[in-house]
């Protein structure tokens, strides 16, 4: 997998840890778990969207453009990652917000991922519907301004975790281990998708579980498997099988954003056997699909961390009530 004639710009820090992690291995009963640590990559506080931006910038600055405009709930992680992504390249990042998720009061509101966005320099437009969103975004476009996705989800961002693919694999290797299972949050799609892929074009005999934290098992799949072969496209490589990956949106609960009971128990379950945090919207969810599935694997199961700890606070008055 050469992606060297892909524009990119350093980000990260990468390897990322891929910690051992034994008293929550003997808290679920199973096989040794590990836990991929792309929650602690450096720039921005840190998380998964590090490595989308990496490929998603290098093509913007190579474009010419000085502005770069993207999208996402108030607490998004990736409007974060991108701000904090804008200062160190010296860009212009315009924020455009939804009010996506029913939560509210200052925590979510003013606190979390949205202080660190104006920390970092970005304009920040909270919008009330689509409407405003698009009559926002008409505004702050111009020439020179590149647009990313949300979760900066295409073809080009899916690049950054084939790479993550790699670099896990390889770990694992490493150790020994030449088999596992892969559990992974599926939010906008593309960090699934990449690990998806990646270890399809290393022949990995492992298997990657994709746990959705907003749409269903159905619209999940098929936004994976478009991403995944959007990304194989670029790489030349021809449509991808995927027949080593399950999506699934059983943790889900009311919806996105939304945490659940069974959330804040795997949130303090990682905290007192491992001290790591999880997010209560994408990370905590996931975790929850992978404690069930832990204990019935019969190879070592990796969860992957994709960060989300500055949007923890966001949800301090429902965390309180909790420990």
């Amino acid at each position: 997998m050469d992606l060297s004639a892909f524009p990119r710009v350093a980000l990260g820090n990468w390897p990322t840890p891929l910690d051992e992690a034994p008293r929550l291995t003997a808290a679920l009963g199973g096989p040794p778990v590990l836990i991929k640590r792309d929650d602690v990559n450096g720039l921005g506080a840190g998380g998964n969207k590090l490595r989308k931006l990496e490929f998603l910038l290098g093509q913007a600055i190579e474009q010419g453009a000085d502005t770069i405009i993207t999208f996402g709930a108030l607490q998004t992680n990736h409007g974060r990652q991108t701000a904090a992504a804008c200062a160190k390249l010296g860009l212009r990042c315009e924020l455009v917000l939804t009010a996506k998720v029913p939560m509210s009061g200052d925590a979510y509101e003013k606190s979390g991922n949205v202080v660190l966005d104006h920390m970092f320099g970005a304009n920040v437009h909270v919008c009330a519907d689509a409407e405003e969103t698009v009559r926002t975004y008409e505004k702050v476009n111009h020439d020179k301004a590149v647009t990313l996705p949300v979760g900066g989800s295409n073809d080009l961002g899916t690049l950054g975790y084939v790479t993550a693919a790699a670099e896990l694999v390889g770990q694992l290797t490493d150790r020994g281990i030449d088999n596992a299972t892969i559990v992974v949050p599926h939010g906008s799609g593309a960090t699934a998708a990449g690990i998806a892929l990646g270890t399809e074009l290393l022949g990995w005999p492992g298997t990657v579980h994709a746990a959705s934290v907003s749409h269903s098992e159905e619209d999940a799949e098929r936004e994976l498997r478009q991403l995944a072969g959007d990304a194989a496209e670029l790489l030349g490589t021809g449509e991808p099988k995927l027949g080593h990956v399950t999506v699934t949106d059983d943790t889900i609960g009311p919806g996105y954003g939304v945490p659940t009971q069974d959330v804040w128990d795997v949130l303090k379950l990682f905290a007192r056997t491992e001290g790591v945090i999880l997010d209560p919207v994408y990370t905590g969810k996931a975790a929850v699909k992978f404690a069930r599935l832990a204990p019935a694997c019969d190879v070592p199961v990796v969860f992957l961390h994709t960060g989300g700890l500055p949007g923890f606070y966001g949800y301090a008055r429902e965390a309180v009530a909790q420990f």
